[in-house]
C-alpha cells in the first residue's frame, strides 16, 4: 500500500473514532438530559402527593358538639354563658386555661357532666377562660395566650365544639403547639364562617380582652391555679374530677335557693 492510501486509511479511521466519540457523547447528555426530566417529575409527583395527603388527611380535625347543651351566649367580658332561658342559678363558674393538663382532665372527667347540668336546667354555666401561664417560659405561655385569644374569636354558637377541640389537642405541656394555622383551621372545621375569624385569629386582635379576663380570675376573683371552679361564688374542691360529687353540689345550691 502506497503512503498516500495509508495516510487516508489513517485519517478515515480517525474520523470514524471521531463520529462514535461524538455520538457517544450526544447519548450521553440525552440520558443525562431524560434523567434530569425524570428525577424532576418524579420529585414533583413525590411532593404533591405528600401536600394533597396532608390537606386530605389532617390528623387533628376537629368536629362540631352534638351531645346536651343549653344556649350559648358571649358577655361583653368574653365569658360564654350556657343557660337554658330563665336559668340564673345556681351559677357554675369554670376558669381554665387551654394549656393546662389538669383543666384537659377536668374536661375529659366532668365535662360532659357540666354541660348535662346546663342542658337539664339544673345550672347556669360560665366559662372563663384566660391566659394563666402569663409568667411561664416560652413555649407555655404562647401556647397559652394564643389558644385563649382564639377561643374569644369563635362566636357563641360553635364556641362550645371549640373549646372541646383545644382541649382535645392541648399540646404537651412544654412542647411547639397551637399553631395559628391550626387554630383557624379547627375552627372552620367547626363551622365557623365569620369571614373576620382568620384575621381575628392570626393577629390575636382579642389579646387585650384576654388580658382583661386574666386580671379579672388573678387578682378580682383570686384564682391562682387551673382550673378553678366556682358554685355559686364558693370555690369546689374534690368536685372537680368526681362527676357524681358535682351533681350532689349543684342540687344542694338549688334545693337551698
Amino acid at each position: 500500500m502506497s503512503k498516500a492510501a495509508r495516510e487516508r486509511t489513517a485519517r478515515e479511521r480517525l474520523a470514524e473514532e471521531r463520529r462514535r466519540q461524538a455520538a457517544r457523547a450526544k447519548q450521553r447528555r440525552l440520558l443525562t438530559v431524560v434523567l434530569g426530566a425524570v428525577a424532576v417529575v418524579a420529585l414533583i409527583v413525590v411532593v404533591t402527593v405528600i401536600v394533597l395527603d396532608q390537606r386530605g388527611q389532617r390528623d387533628q380535625t376537629a368536629t362540631p358538639y352534638r351531645g346536651p347543651q343549653a344556649p350559648l351566649t358571649r358577655q361583653s367580658d368574653g365569658s360564654i354563658v350556657m343557660a337554658k332561658p330563665g336559668v340564673n342559678a345556681p351559677v357554675l363558674e369554670v376558669f381554665e386555661d387551654f394549656q393546662c393538663p389538669a383543666c384537659k382532665a377536668f374536661e375529659e372527667n366532668t365535662g360532659k357532666t357540666v354541660k348535662q347540668l346546663a342542658a337539664e336546667g339544673r345550672a347556669k354555666v360560665v366559662y372563663r377562660p384566660f391566659h394563666l401561664f402569663g409568667e411561664q417560659r416560652d413555649p407555655i405561655r404562647s401556647n397559652s395566650l394564643r389558644s385563649a385569644a382564639a377561643a374569644l374569636c369563635v362566636p357563641a354558637p360553635q364556641w362550645l365544639s371549640y373549646h372541646d377541640a383545644l382541649f382535645q389537642f392541648q399540646p404537651r405541656e412544654g412542647s411547639e403547639g397551637f399553631a395559628t394555622e391550626d387554630l383557624v383551621a379547627w375552627g372552620k372545621d367547626v363551622g365557623v364562617t365569620d369571614p373576620n375569624f382568620e384575621k381575628c385569629v392570626t393577629d390575636q386582635q382579642k389579646k387585650p380582652q384576654v388580658d382583661a379576663m386574666t386580671t379579672y380570675a388573678l387578682q378580682t376573683r383570686g384564682v391562682s391555679g387551673t382550673p378553678t371552679v366556682f358554685l355559686d361564688g364558693r370555690k369546689l374542691e374534690n368536685e372537680l374530677q368526681d362527676p357524681a360529687a358535682l351533681q350532689k353540689a349543684v342540687a344542694d345550691a338549688k334545693g337551698s335557693q
